[in-house]
């Protein structure tokens, strides 16, 4: 049971999920509920260019927040099934009565408890494993230890990708992208900061990602006619993250 005192707030037809007055956990904006509102949640979907479709067919969210990632894809793609962990019972409260999400649980299974010990369990892989798990005075704890890297690596199916949020502009940023990257035999990639602070960490351990520029922006266009998810700006920070080789991008 988490100790976080969760607040709503709504601004200029954007409704914010609080664990305290200035970390805002989630963001959904009204006349949109189903897209994806923070700029660091859209960048958390950019596994959907650096895959083949249909991906991915299974997804783990670690941290369910205010249920931004869980419902752009249970809407865009509906045959995925979606397990999300929350430790926090009212978060999944606070999510369903005001942020809209779906109460459908053969496709979305929210399952009350710790992800780290989830993860170290024996159990199904994931094509995509999204972490995205603080407190309320934005630590990720265990969320960010090597074991735990280690465990998400064992879940992930052949063209499993990792996505994790860590806090660009906080201390300990360095040491988070290269517990990732040792935990992946250096096959990882970290997005430059956005506008809020949030970078955006990548992994793969099975199938390699191997993907020229040019494919990747033909598939950000498409993906933006299909469920108005606009990647198109992520691509250049794609190109910076330090994987390009002979213009294709390799992890």
């Amino acid at each position: 049971m988490s100790n976080n005192t969760i607040q709503v707030s709504e601004q200029a037809g954007v409704r914010y999920l609080h664990f305290s007055v200035d970390w805002i956990q989630g963001a959904m904006r009204v006349a949109r509920p189903n897209a994806l509102e923070l700029s660091y949640t859209r960048e958390m979907m950019a596994g959907l260019l650096l895959r083949d479709s249909p991906w991915p067919r299974k997804a783990l969210l670690i941290g369910l927040g205010a249920g931004s990632l869980a419902k752009f894809i249970y809407h865009n793609y509906p045959a995925t099934r979606i397990t999300a962990i929350e430790i926090d019972p009212q978060v999944e409260i606070v999510a369903r009565l005001h942020f809209k999400l779906p109460s459908d649980a053969t496709r979305l299974n929210v399952i009350i408890g710790d992800g780290a010990e989830y993860m170290l369990q024996d159990g199904e892989k994931f094509d995509a494993i999204l972490v995205d798990g603080f407190d309320k005075d934005g630590r990720a704890g265990v969320l960010d230890t090597h074991p735990f890297y280690q465990a998400c690596r064992a879940r992930l199916s052949d063209d499993g990708l990792l996505a994790v949020n860590l806090l660009g502009r906080s201390r300990g940023f360095q040491e988070s992208a290269e517990r990732i990257a040792s935990a992946f035999d250096g096959r990882s990639l970290v997005f430059p900061s956005c506008n809020s602070g949030n970078s955006i960490a990548f992994a793969t351990g099975g199938n390699p990602v191997d993907i020229s520029i040019e494919d990747l922006r033909v598939r950000a266009e498409q993906l933006r006619q299909d469920t108005g998810l606009n990647l198109l700006p992520t691509l250049p920070g794609l190109k910076s993250a330090g994987k390009l080789v002979k213009n294709r991008l390799v992890i």
